[in-house]
């Protein structure tokens, strides 16, 4: 294999435990940077842990791009229990099928302002600019009166590389911004069922989210006194954390009486996190997690007060209103995210639909592809999935428009420009799935209140 030729270079985490596994791909990049012929492309590196990240970088220097595994679905774990429904939007974004980031330059473009370059593409969304004048780093949501210069590249999203182009300014009507402001924040009582390793990183993100007087309960096997010796180890200043409050229960999440004394009918979001005891078997923390969420769901449907169905629908000679219809109940109560590491697993868990949402390795593997395909577009990822800067949001549609008003989806993300959010979507009121980057942006439809939008808003 000439690695010397190749445009880009995966080096893939090893199953085995996390700082082996960096410890290995250490040498592989300094093997790789060793190379006499010199590198044409850059290397992609899946880390395991966030706390290996400096040091792969600085052997590898500007040749590098990492992505940490474990950090990355953290992290989406976290948006995905306080917005339902990013998770199908991040799927869609980061896999190769429907929508994904592409940086061009367009120079005749250079001159227009930012707010026209935005509703200058029928077949892509603009998210933001990649500036000449600063070295390339790239500017997300910039504001409209951001005017392009020489060398500016433009962010966007599209379909493929090849499937977009600008066009002609169109006609917008813009009409008025409903006045609806943004609802405060309220306290939120999330569940962590398991130990994560970078579990520290976990709550300092949800510190970051959370309003004050949320409640973190944390249930796990690791005895109370070890898990403040183990956070301070992370770097974790427990004292200094002023939204939420740690509660502590300890016990077995397989155990259904250790389960049952927790309020579990009360959460607003529950994770199943893939436990430290037992991520390096991917069948065992499966069967684990699987084994969790059933209990918990089971727990539940039995707390709430029962939905009863007129018509029962029979399936396969089955009666589809038994245990799994009154876990699909508990569903609507209180939202369920597993961290599930094989995709066929999480195929499994999918289709029950008794979790609100799986996240599984197969996310990582996509957002490593689109890093080898353009090193560029880590940048607008690490953005994303960090909690300060823009990040993506689903929003009611009260805040863009009235009940039945007659807009193009162009009109709607000129108006969201009043917020500084770019629109890159929607769902339609009863059905499951946003389309992002629509077709036919200038066509008028009649929207309903019901109907939600997905937007890269300026973080609070």
């Amino acid at each position: 294999v000439s690695v010397s030729k190749a445009r880009a270079i995966i080096v893939l985490a090893s199953d085995e435990n996390a700082d082996q596994s960096d410890a290995r791909a250490l040498r592989v990049v300094l093997s790789l940077t060793g190379v006499k012929e010199g590198l044409r492309g850059h290397i992609v590196v899946e880390m395991s842990d966030l706390d290996n990240e400096p040091l792969v970088k600085l052997v590898g220097g500007e040749l590098i791009e990492t992505v940490v595994a474990h950090d990355v679905i953290g992290r989406l774990m976290i948006q995905c229990a306080l917005q339902p429904g990013l998770a199908q939007i991040w799927e869609d974004i980061l896999g190769f099928e429907n929508a994904e980031f592409y940086i061009k330059r367009w120079p005749e473009l250079d001159g227009m302002r930012f707010g026209d370059v935005l509703i200058s593409f029928p077949d892509a969304v603009p998210c933001g600019v990649k500036l000449a004048s600063r070295f390339g780093s790239i500017l997300m949501n910039p504001d409209d009166d951001y005017v392009l210069r020489e060398g500016d590249e433009i962010l966007v999203i599209a379909e493929d590389d090849d499937t977009y182009a600008p066009a002609p300014l169109p006609e917008v009507h813009k009409g008025f911004l409903p006045n609806v402001p943004t609802p405060p924040k309220y306290p939120e009582k999330i569940l962590f069922c398991g130990w994560r390793r970078d579990i520290h990183d976990m709550i300092m993100v949800l510190e970051a989210f959370l309003a004050p007087g949320s409640e973190l309960w944390m249930f796990n096997e690791v005895p109370e006194k070890a898990r403040e010796t183990k956070l301070t180890d992370g770097g974790m200043d427990i004292l200094g954390l002023t939204n939420i409050k740690l509660v502590h229960k300890e016990g077995n999440a397989v155990i259904r009486r250790h389960l049952e004394s927790l309020p579990l009918e009360t959460f607003d979001s529950i994770l199943i996190l893939a436990d430290e005891s037992v991520e390096d078997s991917i069948v065992q923390s499966d069967s684990r997690s699987l084994a969790t969420l059933l209990l918990i769901r089971d727990v539940q449907s039995k707390r709430l007060p029962s939905k009863e169905s007129k018509s029962p629908l029979h399936h396969n000679g089955f009666s589809h209103s038994s245990w799994i219809r009154k876990m699909q109940h508990a569903s609507d109560k209180s939202i369920i995210i597993s961290e599930i590491l094989d995709s066929r697993t999480r195929n499994l868990v999918s289709v029950s639909k008794i979790s609100d949402y799986v996240l599984s390795n197969e996310l990582v593997s996509m957002a490593l592809a689109m890093v080898a395909e353009d090193k560029q577009i880590n940048r607008v990822l690490e953005e994303l999935f960090a909690e300060e800067g823009n990040e993506m949001c689903i929003r009611s549609a009260e805040f863009y428009l009235y009940e039945q008003e007659e807009l193009s989806f162009l009109d709607i993300m000129v108006r969201a420009r009043e917020r500084d959010e770019i629109v890159i979507g929607y769902r339609l009121a009863n059905t499951d799935e946003a389309i992002i980057n629509p077709e036919h942006k200038s066509e008028i439809k009649k929207w309903s209140l019901d109907d939600v939008f997905v937007v890269i808003a300026k973080g609070d």
